[in-house]
């Protein structure tokens, strides 16, 4: 008698960073939101907690996708060396069965920027552009190189708080990318000018670091570092600069951010010219972009978007022969 083995693989972060490809997740993503979304195919995520103790999960099951599952991320801060460890769980719709762990932690920032992208491939006028960045993390270095892969950008002007991380980030962005690039003292003199910004970093105090009136009239803003109601990043000001406002999770986005949570508080009225990425990416607002001049997109991120690159990483994963098989298998409750 023959068994058919369902062992699931598992994916490590030094695969997943060894075959993406900014175009092919960008493309799959712009795909899997053009597609109607259900609201109980990605809803949203949930956070358990006791103490110092936090489980976050993020769950999808994307229209068209052979792959279903969910991000499960955890931290004990009292812990003795604490610490956030992300996995992604995929369940294979073929067979019903649990078919892969990946580690999440370089997915997360690999599909938050191609998410970005794809937002701003849609959002943004054609045409070469100059690229603020404001922080100079793995968020704001990986959002550079995925905004590159779809905008022609002439130049990355770069505000970081010290000026050895921005003068290391601008050196970097020319040796990778080929882009001249250079620091900024302040995050007004980066602004200045640029047809792209990015907002990536959340000031220490949780105080604005963007502002509407140093965006040039028609700028394109992504802005990232925002995503519960304690954090700030961009001021009010930039709400109500924004003709139109795009967001991945748009329920999360405007009741659980503290960005537009302050907004709010201030009197800026953005629910009537604020629209999910699936709006976007259908074409639902295409009037709507035509007379909009300054655009922003706003992310929470979502367990959509990890599902669809982490699936796009394992079929590639497979085909390279890089995934490491599990000597296990699962109980199937019938």
């Amino acid at each position: 008698m023959t068994t058919t083995s369902f062992a699931p693989v598992f994916v490590s972060s030094e695969t997943a960073k060894a075959v993406f490809d900014w175009t092919d997740a960008i493309r799959a993503l712009q795909s899997a939101y053009a597609r109607p979304v259900a609201p109980k195919s990605a809803p949203p995520r949930t956070v358990a907690a006791a103490g110092k103790t936090w489980l976050r999960t993020l769950p999808a099951v994307p229209a068209g996708g052979r792959y279903y599952g969910a991000k499960i991320m955890g931290m004990a801060m009292d812990a003795a060396v604490p610490g956030v460890e992300y996995v992604i769980v995929l369940f294979d719709r073929e067979t019903s069965r649990i078919a892969a762990f990946v580690d999440g932690n370089l997915v997360t920032g690999f599909r938050t920027a191609a998410t970005s992208a794809a937002a701003l491939d849609r959002l943004a006028p054609r045409g070469p552009a100059r690229l603020a960045v404001l922080g100079s993390g793995l968020e704001a270095t990986m959002h550079t190189r995925a905004i590159a892969s779809v905008r022609d950008v002439t130049e990355v002007v770069v505000f970081s708080p010290t000026p050895e991380r921005r003068a290391a980030f601008a050196q970097a962005v020319t040796r990778d990318l080929g882009i001249p690039a250079r620091g900024a003292s302040s995050a007004q003199e980066a602004v200045e000018g640029a047809e792209l910004v990015l907002a990536a970093a959340r000031s220490k105090g949780e105080h604005p670091i963007l502002f509407g009136d140093w965006l040039t009239l028609g700028a394109t803003i992504v802005s990232i570092g925002s995503t519960i109601p304690e954090q700030r990043e961009i001021d009010a000001s930039v709400v109500a600069r924004s003709d139109i406002i795009v967001c991945d999770t748009l329920e999360e986005v405007l009741d659980e951010t503290g960005d537009m949570l302050a907004a709010h508080e201030a009197g800026v009225a953005f629910r009537d010219k604020s629209f999910s990425l699936a709006d976007l990416m259908s074409g639902a607002i295409d009037e709507r972009l035509k007379e909009a001049r300054t655009r922003m997109y706003k992310s929470v991120g979502g367990g959509l978007q990890d599902i669809v690159v982490a699936e796009l990483i394992l079929g590639k994963a497979i085909e390279a022969g890089l995934v490491t098989p599990l000597p296990i298998e699962f109980e199937t409750k019938r």
